[in-house]
């Protein structure tokens, strides 16, 4: 069971969280609990409660953000388009054209697989409403010069940071600043709900929009739910989605959020300074790159496989019962995206050297020891 890519830890506090909201509180969908937990959150962040959206999903959580940035942005000349890296989950492209924008694939630096943001720039047009931006592999990489890009071509920064939860920019904790910052709360990240998401929204409008989309647009209906009511006869005067966290996903969040800090993060941290040490020299392996200004608390353990070795290497792997992932294909190679029409080199060179090696809370240090003496084996 350790010897797994990635893996839920969950346990006796989250199954009493659920048995109280199922057996105790009687109601199931969106209410106190979900409230509790927005302010569990905020605080954790250090923002203001009304802050903090909880979703259903990350991806629900991106959409619900892009449809805000298209919302408050107006008439675009043409169809809105939101920059996106293209090494990243389909759930970002996808969220993009849900809201109804165009995906503008972008090229990714090769030290860290995050934007590249000269790329970036030759891609602006006069639709540009926005910057998606991937916290990829949790490394904050130039969020600071991110955020400054856009503030000069006047773009809204989405920053997708799925990976990211607990992590900080130059002493700064992740969701603790910026435009709209989105996470995922799913079974394998670094907190874990089973499914859910939340947006941090720093601009009110945006904020209430998105508090709304998620409740199908009912207007104010958070409000009710959080006293215990609804909205019978509230108005609707736009496009909404079903995305609102329910108790039993908040409830769960909730217990996650207090073994965090002494938990997980230092079981994570731990076993990916375990791979750097034994990994930094190894031939035919090259780790990305981290600004020794940040703080990481690491999702995934992705590595670039040099020399056109990735396959060898993950077969062997297999070989010994050690699973791989590839986190992941480029979304412009993809067929609804556009299959390579558009040609990104370094997205492309990636693709064919990263590959993931298992990382979670349950695997120990010596799990972590034995898949590098492999890897060193198997490149030998």
């Amino acid at each position: 069971m350790n010897m797994r890519l990635s893996r839920s830890i969950i346990g006796e506090a989250e199954a009493k969280a659920v048995s109280r909201v199922l057996l105790e509180d009687g109601y199931l969908g969106m209410g106190n609990e979900t409230r509790k937990f927005e302010a569990d959150l905020a605080q954790f962040l250090e923002v203001d409660p009304g802050q903090v959206i909880t979703v259903n999903s990350g991806t629900a959580a991106l959409h619900l953000a892009c449809d805000a940035v298209r919302e408050l942005a107006g008439q675009t000349p043409g169809q809105p388009e939101i920059l996106v890296p293209s090494l990243t989950f389909v759930a970002s492209f996808q969220a993009i054209t849900a809201a109804g924008c165009k995906p503008i694939a972008c090229d990714v630096l090769l030290e860290t697989g995050t934007l590249d943001l000269e790329d970036a720039a030759q891609r602006i047009s006069e639709n540009t409403i926005g910057l998606m931006y991937v916290d990829y592999a949790s490394n904050p990489w130039q969020l600071s010069t991110v955020y400054e890009f856009a503030k000069k071509h006047n773009l809204r920064v989405i920053e997708d940071a799925a990976h990211a939860f607990g992590c900080r920019h130059h002493g700064e904790r992740i969701g603790s600043f910026g435009d709209l910052v989105c996470f995922s709360f799913d079974g394998i990240k670094n907190i874990t709900c089973g499914e859910g998401g939340c947006v941090v929204a720093f601009d009110d409008k945006a904020a209430s929009l998105i508090k709304d989309a998620r409740l199908l647009s009912v207007e104010g209906d958070t409000a009710k739910r959080f006293s215990g009511g609804r909205s019978w006869e509230a108005d609707v005067k736009r496009q909404g989605w079903r995305y609102h966290l329910s108790n039993i996903m908040a409830a769960i969040g909730r217990e996650q959020l207090k073994r965090f800090p002494k938990e997980f993060l230092p079981k994570r941290t731990l076993r990916a300074q375990v791979y750097g040490q034994r990994l930094c020299k190894q031939d035919g392996i090259a780790l990305f790159q981290v600004d020794p200004k940040d703080f990481i608390v690491p999702h995934i353990q992705v590595v670039r496989v040099l020399d056109g070795r990735k396959e060898h290497l993950r077969t062997e792997l297999e070989k010994k019962g050690i699973p791989t992932g590839l986190h992941y294909k480029p979304n412009h190679l993809h067929t609804f995206f556009g299959a390579g029409q558009v040609h990104l080199p370094k997205a492309e060179q990636l693709f064919s050297e990263i590959l993931t090696l298992p990382l979670h809370p349950a695997l120990s240090c010596q799990d972590v020891e034995e898949i590098c003496a492999t890897v060193a084996k198997a490149l030998a």
